[in-house]
């Protein structure tokens, strides 16, 4: 067995499990990768991963494995960008372990993510939020389950993670009523619950009749649900949704998407961007600024008080059907 080997395994026992007690997505992103590293490694050398060395691990291979990423697999830059951190945090240790091969790990870490563009935040109006929460089907047990899900999802703006990680006792429905949930990096954070999901929440727990340890939200077999089956049903009720509410139908709902929606609900209001960072357990107001550049009606009030003088506050209105067809052309 090479050097390489044992330092992978450490890394992983003692890094990521002991010294930094990664969650259990963050240490299977790491894993996937670097499987897919060392299958790419054996194709390129010939060696199986057992007997591959560091120095097979150089700066041009990681070039070619992201290389292979973007163009055979097809995945995108931002995955590429996460693949590279992994590799990174890897070659950052075995820095400390095997100083003899400095040289070669700091030209694997000086490779750099490649930049992305930013797109608009997508998120749902009212309307489409009143169609997506209108959809699941309240006769059934599942439907009451994806109806509550659903307006927690909205109105909380909770992770899929955190919202599968949601236990009975997390809910407070006395004075104050919140959920609290641990979040991304350990974090630990209290979310208010308005009154609409109170009344929800305590109907579904009557109903529930779970321990305190057991899932708010479980699956048919009373485990918690999977981050996968929090993406299908979203998608299923707003292909529902999408009948009674056209706008829906060109959209692409995903969890991620109702937790954009409570920001931009949140920005609506005039809550602070300050607020509503550490509504979503963001690490720093920097990660919220997003949903400003998403607020068209904020731009439009920005635009209100920068009128010139004399002149009526306002956007542009071609004055002719005919007119206003071909400027937006």
């Amino acid at each position: 067995m090479s050097a390489l080997a044992p330092t992978m395994q450490s890394f992983f026992t003692e890094r990521l499990l002991g010294q930094l007690r990664a969650r259990p997505n963050t240490v299977a992103s790491y894993r996937d990768t670097l499987r897919l590293l060392l299958g790419f490694a054996q194709r390129r050398t010939g060696k199986t991963p057992s007997k591959l060395q560091l120095e097979d691990l150089d700066a041009v291979l990681i070039g070619a494995f992201l290389e292979h990423l973007e163009v055979e697999r097809h995945n995108s830059v931002r995955t590429r960008n996460t693949r590279l951190a992994a590799v990174h945090s890897l070659f950052a240790y075995a820095a400390l372990r095997h100083p003899e091969h400095a040289e070669l790990i700091q030209r694997v870490l000086a490779i750099p993510a490649k930049r992305t563009d930013r797109q608009t935040v997508l998120f749902l109006t009212h309307d489409e939020v009143d169609a997506l929460l209108a959809a699941p089907d309240r006769d059934t047990w599942v439907g009451r389950r994806d109806h509550a899900l659903l307006l927690i999802a909205v109105q909380t703006g909770l992770r899929v993670t955190e919202l599968t990680s949601l236990t009975c006792k997390d809910v407070e429905l006395g004075t104050g009523a919140h959920l609290r949930c641990h979040g991304k990096g350990r974090k630990e954070r209290i979310t208010p619950l308005t009154t609409q999901a109170c009344g929800v929440l305590r109907v579904w727990l009557s109903e529930r009749r779970g321990e305190p340890d057991d899932p708010l939200f479980p699956s048919r077999r009373r485990g918690p649900l999977s981050r996968d089956a929090v993406a299908l049903l979203v998608a299923k009720h707003a292909a529902a949704a999408g009948q009674r509410c056209p706008a829906l139908a060109g959209k692409t709902v995903s969890p991620h998407v109702l937790r954009h929606t409570c920001a931009m609900s949140l920005l609506a209001v005039g809550v602070d961007i300050s607020v509503i960072a550490l509504w979503l357990g963001h690490e720093g107001v920097e990660t919220t600024q997003i949903y400003l550049h998403a607020d068209l009606a904020l731009k439009e009030r920005a635009l209100a008080r920068t009128a010139p003088a004399g002149t009526k506050p306002g956007r542009y209105r071609a004055p002719d059907s005919l007119l206003a067809f071909l400027e937006a052309l």
